[in-house]
């Protein structure tokens, strides 16, 4: 397991924009998947953005073309920039990892059980 600590969060109005970081102590390959997921009071924890480590990202549609998920790998961090905020965007949100990159694919990057890392979760509120 990799260790991942989220910071970034905060409220904003709607509209808004924020940028999550995710740092993480990275894989010795180099191959990995990691992704963004949110979860809101009473809901399940649902799959926002995901980025494989040939870099191929895809996006759940409900964020699609407002959110961006990128990675600096000589930093170590992942991030999610997060523009045109709405109210049903707030959520903790977590960043996850795995040291599969097979788990990116189309069926199941958005799987909660495909990754083994996750982090302790960032709050965004948008009102």
């Amino acid at each position: 397991e990799v260790q991942l600590v989220e910071s970034g969060g905060g409220s904003v109005q709607a509209g808004g924009s924020l940028r999550l970081s995710c740092s993480f102590s990275g894989y010795a390959n180099n191959e990995y998947c990691m992704g963004w997921f949110r979860q809101a009071p009473g809901k399940e924890r649902e799959g926002v953005a995901h980025i494989g480590s040939d870099g191929s990202t895809s996006n759940a549609d409900s964020v699609k073309d407002r959110f961006t998920i990128s990675i600096d790998n000589t930093k170590n961090i992942l991030y999610l920039q997060m523009n045109s905020l709405k109210p049903e965007d707030t959520s903790m949100y977590y960043c996850a990892a795995s040291p599969s990159p097979y788990v990116c694919g189309p069926l199941s990057w958005f799987t909660v059980n495909v990754y083994n890392s996750w982090g302790q979760g960032t709050q965004v509120t948008v009102s």
